[in-house]
């Protein structure tokens, strides 16, 4: 590991103390969901991180990082891949990709959540060639309905045909490789009004297999103030950045 990359005792300490926090919670929300623990990938979000935050929280064991912004993504996966060479993370592009970023996100992501449109998917795709490469993706779906929010809508049925139809046309692009959808729910006062949100993702999901007869395995959704009723609903990755880092 680099030596200019070293966490403090007290940071260390206090990382290690959030993340005992955040798995006694998702083991929590299996047992009671009567699901394993290992099928739900804890992302730690990096926004705004430092790399010294970041390397304590792998010393803790995280293996997967999830940033938001391309700018940020580009200043610290090559450092960290290069700390991290013997036992490489994964890292997720989870925030909104501009179509002009597409090089970029090719080049530092490992899995991107958030592919909101057919013509992001299809520059994606055509950039992913050039560099051969089959660039895995989720599909970002705007489930609340939310004019805020980017995605495929999906919030009610009359959305259904339209978004099964363009989810179809992005999976048979040949250099994107469709591993499922991700969410964000709204913010809300208790967790639990965030459940019907995650429950319609994973009716979509469910219904992309049915249509397609090809498997849609992941279900990224579930953040800091709601991650254990995204578990409950099925989420095989939460994205979680305050609950680890604050």
């Amino acid at each position: 590991m680099t030596q200019d990359i070293v966490p403090d005792d007290a940071l260390q300490e206090r990382i290690a103390a959030n993340l005992a926090a955040v798995e006694e919670r998702i083991a929590a929300a299996c047992a009671r969901a009567g699901r394993a623990r290992s099928g739900v990938t804890l992302i730690a979000v990096t926004k705004t991180r430092s790399l010294a935050e970041i390397v304590a929280a792998y010393r803790c064991g995280v293996r997967d990082f999830g940033e938001n912004r391309v700018e940020e993504a580009a200043d610290k996966v090559p450092a960290l891949r290069a700390a991290f060479r013997a036992d490489p993370a994964t890292w997720h592009m989870i925030g909104h990709v501009q179509r002009r970023k597409a090089r970029d996100v090719v080049a530092l992501a490992d899995l991107t959540h958030s592919v909101d449109s057919l013509r992001l998917a299809t520059r994606l795709d055509r950039v992913a060639g050039e560099a051969g490469k089959r660039l895995a993706v989720l599909l970002e779906v705007n489930v609340s309905g939310e004019e805020s929010k980017f995605g495929l809508c999906a919030r009610d049925t009359a959305d259904e045909p339209a978004f099964m139809a363009t989810a179809r046309e992005i999976a048979a692009l040949p250099n994107v490789d469709v591993r499922g959808l991700m969410t964000m729910a709204p913010i809300v006062a208790h967790m639990e009004e965030a459940r019907p949100v995650f429950a319609r993702l994973r009716y979509l999901r469910d219904a992309l297999r049915d249509a397609t007869g090809r498997d849609w395995p992941e279900l990224s959704m579930g953040m800091t103030d709601d991650y254990p009723v995204a578990v409950e609903e099925g989420a095989t990755m939460v994205r979680i950045g305050r609950a680890v880092f604050a």
